[in-house]
């Protein structure tokens, strides 16, 4: 299988990484010096799992040099989905199947407004790994998944086969049931987590210790429930309190990528997250003060990063 890699940051980088390291022909899109150190040295994995180095097929930044890719895996951010699916567009077969891993809970239908349905199927995955140095990438926390499906849900033999490359990776996979309500339980974990986090700008431990940003953090994710079943996503209580017991077994020190983007000056996916909540509850007619509140109060920052 002929795989391209999107983007070769932590996500990119891990399971780019291990696909390479199972004889895939994987195509890796990075660059500067990230590019530069891995077309010299490879790319190097550091892993709880057991360290490693590959070197890709190809690494570049230009997509010109790209064969067709049986499979492509974005690993970008999810406000670069639609700019990369763009670009996409001259590279793809009818058979190429495009999956994204992103954060957030409109990936999908922001890739439907760029390529054809029949590309594109919908996924997430848990993994807590960075880019350490140009070329490395440390993997740091969680067993390494990828949850994936087709939009229907339907049991397509393209998704079996999927499954057969990951397996052969030795990267643990999963195809729900619904692959929706698992891309919302993942998005309700991290934008509760993560506005909030850029807002005050301290760890996770700390908002846990104060009852009163507790609480907020308890409001926050009601919103994105409510916006959720409004949207006939079975997100359930019971789903809110397995968050919440993620939310409490985080180490001291815990920061979420997007509240450390917002804390560096970086484009974040702020408006992904509680932008995406208060947008899509105003066209529901709910009322979700806490995430409007978060999303206003970052707005202006986020703005200033971008416009930086």
């Amino acid at each position: 299988m002929n795989i391209l890699i999107f983007g070769i940051g932590g996500v990119g980088g891990y399971f780019g990484g291990k696909l390479a390291q199972a004889g895939f022909d994987v195509t890796m899109i990075a660059r500067g010096k990230h590019l530069e150190a891995i077309n010299e040295n490879g790319l190097e994995v550091e892993s709880i799992n057991g360290d490693f180095k590959v070197k890709p097929k190809l690494a570049t930044d230009n997509l010109a040099e790209v064969s067709t890719p049986d499979l492509v895996i974005l690993g970008v951010k999810s406000w670069q989905i639609q700019e990369v699916a763009s670009k996409l567009e001259s590279i793809i077969s009818a058979e190429t199947i495009v999956l994204p891993l992103q954060n957030g809970a409109n990936n999908v239908e922001k890739l439907l407004e760029i390529l054809p349905k029949k590309n594109v199927i919908a996924g997430l995955c848990h993994i807590v790994s960075f880019v350490e140095n140009p070329g490395k990438i440390k993997h740091v926390s969680f067993e390494p998944r990828i949850t994936f499906g087709e939009i229907d849900n339907s049991n397509s033999e393209r998704i079996q086969q999927l499954k057969s490359v990951f397996d052969e990776a030795e990267l643990t996979n999963f195809i729900p049931e619904n692959i929706h309500l698992e891309i919302w339980k993942k998005f309700l974990f991290i934008a509760t987590i993560s506005g909030l986090g850029g807002l005050t700008r301290v760890s996770i431990d700390k908002i846990r210790e104060s009852e009163y940003l507790y609480d907020l953090l308890q409001k926050t994710a009601q919103e994105i429930k409510l916006v959720a079943n409004a949207k006939g996503i079975p997100l359930a209580e019971e789903h809110l309190e397995k968050a919440f017991e993620i939310i409490k077994n985080q180490p001291s020190g815990t920061t979420a990528s997007t509240q450390r983007d917002i804390m560096a000056g970086r484009p974040s996916e702020l408006e992904n997250f509680n932008g995406f909540i208060v947008k899509e509850a105003e066209k529901l007619n709910i009322s979700t003060p806490v995430n409007k509140l978060i999303y206003e109060c970052l707005l202006p920052m986020e703005r200033e990063a971008r416009n930086s």
